[in-house]
């Protein structure tokens, strides 16, 4: 039996298509459990709606939203909503199988899901934001839920929007229900330490992915794409590890000083005007000569497909930390594993923001809440314990950290849809 649905046949070069050829990598070391690799190709629910608003003009506009729950056979679904003119469901899709994959590989009782709106959020005011996420999450609303599903910020979504998405919600269920979103205001029942989570897990991989392949952090040079919160927060870290960030790449464009950039100075002006534009410590080149840039350490922290064959054979760095969700298309994977450059991929590296969601989503439901240090501490015994399964793995069979990862979280899946069976 043949379908056109586009899970099935995805559109060439998309990250659905991106992450389908990641899961038959993994195919061949899955033993047994091969025979249920469907699962994982095909979204459990995926949900698409139309959000209407008043914009302040008194004009009504339409946006297209969608919520995609993967596969929930280990828990309540969990990931992110991204608000990007450029959101597509196959790119929602695959973020929410790539969060699957993610919360098995560091073993959180959550199964993958995903959500976005296809909207230029900076065109908005602040109060035609507001209707949009109310109306986005009303609409979302019947298949979220502190035991169902739950969203957290991603690109271009903060605390705020969370705020809103998690009132609305408990509006319209009779109750509050902090547990329904992670990354929430912290006097809202968000916890401490989130904010810099997924930014903390890429140094915490980074570093020890160093020291296996004997690269000293101090005076290691590190080009950065993509400068939110993930860039940022792991850009500090390596700075106070004694590394010099030499390349930064935003929306606005691309700086460069082979001496280091003067993170101090750079991160008052970020911060005040959500951008590197104008920072006058550090020459402006060419975006697409940030490939070329002379560098030890790469992080890809901006969106996904950004590292294909030809940027990967430019690529000067021995080690590749995936910031963002999909960065690397197969073919530069390729690429890079022939050139001996290391990466550790998506869905371990950058896996800190959902363990300190999962941190969150307990806190919550206990009404304990913990400190930021006992935060830091449990995640990173997480992340390393989880990094150093899936080296183990990879020796083992002699492959990828990439494959070995999804090795290592497809047999949780399935061994779980295993163990629970089909109904009816």
């Amino acid at each position: 039996m043949t379908s056109s649905l586009s899970y099935v046949h995805p559109t060439p070069g998309s990250p659905w298509g991106t992450y389908l050829s990641q899961v038959e990598r993994v195919t061949p070391y899955l033993g047994h459990l091969a025979r249920w690799v469907e699962t994982l190709k095909r979204p459990k629910r995926a949900l698409i709606v139309d959000i209407p608003i008043e914009l302040d003009d008194g004009t009504v506009a339409h946006f297209e939203g969608y919520r995609v729950q993967h596969n929930l056979s280990r828990g309540p679904g969990k990931g992110g909503v991204r608000y990007h003119p450029a959101v597509t469901l196959e790119e929602v899709m695959a973020l929410s199988a790539w969060m699957s994959i993610k919360n098995a590989a560091v073993n959180l009782p959550f199964g993958g899901a995903k959500g976005g709106v296809r909207v230029e959020p900076k065109q908005l005011s602040l109060k035609e934001l507001e209707r949009l996420t109310r109306r986005y999450t009303s609409e979302i609303g019947l298949i979220i839920g502190p035991q169902q599903d739950i969203p957290a910020p991603d690109v271009n979504t903060n605390a705020q929007v969370m705020a809103w998405m998690m009132d609305t919600y408990s509006m319209n269920t009779g109750a509050t229900a902090t547990g329904v979103v992670t990354g929430k205001p912290i006097h809202l029942g968000g916890s401490l330490g989130r904010v810099k989570a997924t930014g903390r897990g890429v140094f915490v991989t980074g570093r020890e992915a160093a020291r296996r392949i004997n690269l000293p952090l101090d005076g290691a040079r590190v080009a950065v794409q993509g400068f939110g919160n993930v860039g940022s927060s792991a850009a500090e870290l390596f700075v106070q590890a004694g590394a010099k960030i030499v390349a930064i790449q935003d929306h606005t464009g691309t700086i460069f000083n082979g001496g280091g950039i003067e993170f101090a100075d750079l991160m008052p002006m970020v911060q005040r005007q959500g951008s590197i534009a104008g920072f006058t410590g550090a020459e402006v080149i060419d975006d697409e000569s940030f490939w070329d840039v002379d560098c030890d350490i790469l992080i890809p922290a901006a969106l996904e497909g950004q590292i294909d064959s030809a940027r990967a054979q430019r690529i000067k760095a021995k080690l590749v930390l995936e910031g963002a969700n999909g960065p690397t298309v197969p073919e530069g994977d390729d690429t890079l594993a022939e050139r001996g450059v290391l990466v550790v991929p998506d869905v371990i590296c950058n896996a800190g923001g959902v363990t300190v969601s999962y941190f969150e989503w307990v806190q919550d439901f206990s009404s304990f809440f913990w400190t930021e240090d006992e935060i830091n501490v449990r995640l990173e015994k997480i992340m390393i314990g989880a990094l150093r399964r899936i080296w183990d793995t990879a020796d083992q069979h002699r492959i990828s950290l990439r494959t070995a990862t999804f090795a290592v979280a497809c047999e949780r899946i399935l061994t779980a849809r295993e163990e629970r069976g089909l109904y009816p």
